[in-house]
């Protein structure tokens, strides 16, 4: 199962926050819940994890974040820009000192911005203006493995944004 292969990362992400202290919001799009899902595997997880939640719809996208409508124009799902604001705002909505979201499209079906099946962008905002991006494409229509893939990109990023800034 996955979130028995993504836990031992889980535990060193755990790990470098406990230390610092930090805590973390997650904003799970394409991945369906399975980055706090991963997270939440650490006995204890309060001590670093606030909350969070799956963007999948815009009412979704409106509750979690309360931002103006103004404040996507001109963005895409699935881009740099779109997963960083997701992530400054659920980071800011939580008061965490770091938010991860992340935006894609997994295939199966057509994603609402045209963007191709395959592709994700996880995002990753901390402390002092840190922020960090990076973009998985598959070039896969597999919505199941999508999800993984993204999950593990999407942790892998964390991680490296962690140990980047640490």
């Amino acid at each position: 199962m996955i979130l028995a292969e993504l836990h031992p990362q889980a535990l060193r992400i755990a790990e470098f926050l406990r230390e610092r202290g930090e805590k973390i919001a997650v904003a799970d799009g394409a991945t369906g819940g399975m980055i706090a899902a991963s997270l939440l595997t650490v006995p204890g997880a309060l001590d670093f994890f606030v909350g969070g939640g799956v963007v999948y719809s815009f009412r979704a996208r409106d509750v979690l974040f309360d931002l103006p409508r103004e404040a996507y124009k001109g963005m895409r799902g699935a881009s740099e820009d779109y997963a960083l604001l997701q992530a400054r705002a659920i980071r800011d909505n939580f008061g965490s000192e770091w938010g991860i979201a992340e935006s894609g499209s997994v295939g199966g079906s057509s994603h609402p911005s045209g963007a191709p099946a395959g592709r994700s962008v996880a995002a990753v905002v901390g402390p002092e203006g840190f922020e960090f991006t990076r973009v998985t494409e598959t070039g896969s229509d597999e919505r199941i493995a999508n999800m993984e893939a993204f999950t593990r990109a999407a942790l892998t990023a964390l991680e490296s944004a962690l140990f980047e800034i640490g």
